[in-house]
C-alpha cells in the first residue's frame, strides 16, 4: 500500500519520505484505529455520567487516526527550504501532525489535571501553553532562516510551564478521589512529563537541525505518539475504573447524565445529604413531587459539593 500511496501522491520536496517509511505510518494508523474504535466501545460500557475521562481518550485517538492515515497517504505536508545541509534542498514538513498535536496535546493535559483539585483557570492556562507550544513548533518548523530557533525557545518556555503544572503544582493540590488516584497522578504525570522532553529533543534534530531523514522522523514521532496515546490512555483509564467520578465533582446533573426520562438516577458526591435541598431532581423532586422534601426515588447527591474557579 505504501508503493501505491507515493504513487498516487508523489512527494513534494528533495527529502521526502520512502515507501518503508510509509509502510510504518499505515501500521501506526492502524494501531491507532483498533485503539480507538476498542476505546468507544469500552466508553459504552461505562456508566452515563462517568464517561468524560473515556470521551476524551475517544477524540484524541479519532484525531491521531486521521492524521496518520493522512501522513500514511503521503499528505498533508509541504515543502521548506532546509537551514542545514549540504546541498541546500527541502524538506517535507508535515502540517497535519500539528494540526493533530493541537487538538490532541491540550486534552492529555485535560485528562490529567482533572484528576486533581487544580482550579479550572489552572487547568485552562495550562492547556493553553500546551496551544503555545504546538504553534510554536510549527511556525518554527515553516521557517527557512535561523528565526526558527526563537520559535522552538518560545515553544520550551511554554513547555516549562506545563511541567511545572504536572509536577510541582498539582501534586500539591487536593485529590478528592483519594490517595489511590494521587498515586496514579504521579505516576502519569512522570510518565507523560518523560515523553514531553522527548518531543522538542526529536523536532531539534528533524524539523529544526535536518539531521535525520524523514523517515527517521515519522518512526521516532510515531513511536512517541503511540505512547502518549493509546498506552498512556489506557493505563490512566485503568487505573481510574473504579474510582467514585462524584468525587471529582464533574457530574452535571443532566438527565442525559442518569437516564433518559424521569426516574431515579445515579448517586455522588451531594450537598445537604440529597441533592438540591435534599429532595432529587428527576425522581421526587422538580419531577417528582416537591422541591424540599426528601421525595420518591430522588437523585442522592445531584449537585457537586464543591465547584472549581
Amino acid at each position: 500500500m505504501a508503493g501505491s500511496s507515493l504513487d498516487q501522491n508523489p512527494p513534494n520536496a528533495g527529502r521526502n519520505i520512502t515507501a518503508g517509511g510509509s509502510d510504518w505510518l499505515w501500521a501506526v494508523f492502524a494501531i491507532m484505529l483498533l485503539s480507538d474504535l476498542a476505546m468507544v466501545m469500552w466508553t459504552f460500557t461505562r456508566p452515563r455520567g462517568t464517561r468524560l475521562f473515556h470521551q476524551i481518550a475517544v477524540i484524541v485517538l479519532t484525531t491521531a487516526t486521521i492524521a496518520y492515515f493522512s501522513m500514511a497517504s503521503d499528505l498533508g505536508a509541504t515543502p521548506v527550504t532546509t537551514e542545514f545541509g549540504t546541498p541546500v534542498t527541502t524538506r517535507q514538513i508535515w502540517f497535519v501532525r500539528y494540526i493533530q498535536w493541537f487538538i490532541t496535546f491540550p486534552l492529555l493535559i485535560l485528562e490529567l489535571l482533572l484528576a486533581t483539585g487544580l482550579t479550572l483557570s489552572d487547568i485552562l492556562t495550562t492547556c493553553f501553553m500546551a496551544w503555545v507550544v504546538v504553534v510554536c513548533g510549527l511556525v518554527g518548523a515553516l521557517v527557512p532562516s535561523s528565526y526558527k530557533w526563537g520559535y522552538f525557545a518560545l515553544g520550551c518556555f511554554a513547555l516549562f510551564y506545563i511541567w511545572y503544572a504536572l509536577l510541582g503544582h498539582g501534586p500539591r493540590s487536593t485529590f478528592n478521589a483519594g490517595g489511590v488516584v494521587r498515586t496514579g497522578y504521579l505516576r502519569s504525570a512522570g510518565y507523560l512529563s518523560f515523553l514531553l522532553l522527548l518531543y522538542p529533543i526529536a523536532w531539534g534534530i528533524c524539523e529544526g537541525g535536518n539531521v535525520i531523514s524523514p523517515t527517521g522522523e515519522m518512526i521516532w514521532y510515531g513511536i512517541l505518539d503511540l505512547l502518549a496515546g493509546p498506552v498512556f490512555l489506557f493505563v490512566l483509564l485503568w487505573g481510574l475504573r473504579s474510582v467514585d467520578y462524584g468525587a471529582f465533582g464533574l457530574w452535571s446533573g443532566k438527565y442525559t447524565d442518569t437516564s433518559y426520562g424521569s426516574g431515579p438516577g445515579v448517586a455522588g458526591a451531594g450537598m445537604n445529604g440529597g441533592g438540591v435541598n435534599g429532595g432529587g431532581v428527576n425522581g421526587g423532586g422538580v419531577n417528582g413531587g416537591g422541591m424540599t422534601g426528601r421525595g420518591s426515588n430522588g437523585v442522592t447527591g445531584s449537585v457537586p459539593a464543591t465547584t472549581r474557579v
